[in-house]
């Protein structure tokens, strides 16, 4: 149950399986509920589920809550198109925050330079603030948005007709995620009807910081095709279970498309862990695609 209609608002707790709720209204792209939810902190005894999860006899006609704040027409707001990794930073070199989910809607506070990356309201990020990749999202009125430098200063609204060159991330150690075995940072189930590609760029790092991920996922089809892109000084060891049982299954940097046999229904996990490093700070980022198979 979160605050609002993205995986960016702030949870506000857990219903178990199988309650019945009140639906009251829905986002732009109908893939979030609005439900009466009596809690402390949410606004007027309301919160926002993923409609994904939430089974109904018919569709419910109900309001699109919202307005100009969720229209991505107001130059204020976009809407996420693929899951995608937010940043602490305008860059791929910087932390992983956290991931929005297709059709997430935030709320644009600010653009790089480039007009390539996108400041939004995340509150997991440092002050608030995150940053997607502006290829990721449907929004329109990016020139009216502020131009934000990398030390956070507004320089204008204009973006330049000249391109300046991308500014260079210094290298950090990865940012603790707060993932775990029990508690993976990704977790997909694919769907015929519903989302049949998992996409996910993260980072991991060795002596210093976050040196493991957990990713999770549950196929319908009889295999999914894996591919793994690696950026960075270090290495990753990757282990594949199901049902928490260890796979005799190999996957490396640089693997394009590994087509994997899976088992539908069964719930798997892919563990990615940087190689321990004793000298300078060792740093990999990787964007790991996972895609169902017909």
């Amino acid at each position: 149950m979160r605050a609002e209609p993205s995986t960016a608002g702030n949870v506000l707790g857990m219903i178990p399986a199988n309650t019945k709720v009140e639906i009251t209204g829905k986002d732009p792209g109908e893939s979030w509920w609005q439900i009466n939810y009596p809690h402390a902190q949410a606004v007027d005894g309301k919160g926002w589920v993923t409609a994904q999860y939430v089974t109904t006899a018919t569709r419910p006609e109900v309001p699109v809550i919202g307005g100009n704040q969720t229209d991505p027409n107001d130059g204020n707001a976009a809407v996420i198109q693929q899951q995608v990794n937010v940043r602490s930073g305008p860059g791929t070199g910087f932390n992983s925050l956290g991931t929005l989910n297709a059709q997430d809607v935030v709320r644009l506070t600010g653009k790089d330079p480039n007009g390539g990356w996108l400041q939004i309201d995340f509150a997991a990020g440092p002050e608030g603030k995150g940053w997607v990749n502006a290829a990721f999202v449907q929004t329109q009125g990016v020139e009216k948005l502020p131009i934000i430098t990398e030390a956070g200063l507004v320089v204008g609204t204009g973006t330049p007709t000249v391109v300046p060159s991308t500014p260079t991330a210094t290298v950090m150690p990865a940012w603790a995620d707060g993932d775990s075995l029990a508690a993976p940072i990704v977790s997909v189930i694919f769907e015929p009807l519903g989302t049949q590609a998992l996409l996910y760029n993260g980072d991991i790092s060795s002596s210093q910081g976050d040196s493991q991920d957990w990713i999770a996922f549950k196929p319908y089809s009889q295999f999914v095709f894996i591919s793994l892109e690696c950026h960075g000084n270090g290495s990753i060891k990757i282990e594949m279970t199901e049902n928490s049982v260890p796979l005799s299954i190999s996957i490396d940097c640089g693997d394009q498309v590994r087509k994997t046999p899976v088992k539908a229904g069964s719930n798997y996990l892919l563990h990615l862990e940087a190689l321990p490093s004793t000298e300078e700070l060792q740093y990999t980022s990787y964007i790991l695609k996972v895609k169902t198979g017909p």
